[in-house]
């Protein structure tokens, strides 16, 4: 499995792409891409918008990847925030179905326990797990793509153990 992970921002947009690699001896999570969309404050909203759409159906394109995750919203005090969150996750699922790539939302609350195994850790706490996991040799370059990357491994690791719990019905 190849699952695509996208941390949505207004600023700063992370994809991370992992796969699970079963031909080696033991299983083992492999980091193949992950980066950061950096978009201009100076831009209007629409073409904020469209260049997340186009940077991740570009990459989408070109990792193909068979899941992708996002991350749920989460709840803000400050409603326009959370609305031009909103509006980039609505792009970033546009482009997974254009692609037609099913889409996995998870809590910030179940990424940081899949990837530390502690719902509540710090981001240098995910970025550590994240670098260790995919054996990486240095942090990923923004903590953007290491939440990515992070929402990828938690995809693959919910579907080991939904797959897991169906062949043990």
């Amino acid at each position: 499995m190849r699952a695509f992970g996208i941390d949505c921002g207004t600023e700063f947009t992370g994809y991370g792409v992992v796969e699970m690699d079963h031909a080696a001896r033991a299983p083992r999570l492999v980091h193949v891409a992950a980066g950061t969309i950096r978009l201009n404050k100076k831009e209007k909203t629409p073409q904020r918008l469209a260049q997340v759409y186009a940077e991740l159906l570009a990459r989408m394109t070109e990792y193909a990847p068979d899941c992708v995750a996002i991350e749920e919203v989460f709840f803000s005090a400050n409603a326009k925030s959370a609305l031009k969150l909103g509006q980039v996750r609505g792009v970033a699922m546009l482009a997974a179905a254009t692609c037609r790539l099913t889409v996995a939302e998870y809590s910030p609350l179940s990424i940081k326990s899949a990837v530390t195994g502690y719902g509540l850790a710090a981001k240098e706490q995910v970025q550590y797990m994240v670098t260790r996991l995919l054996e990486l040799q240095s942090v990923p370059e923004s903590p953007d793509a290491a939440d990515a990357l992070a929402l990828a491994i938690c995809h693959i690791h919910t579907a080991q153990t939904l797959l897991l719990q169906g062949a043990n019905r």
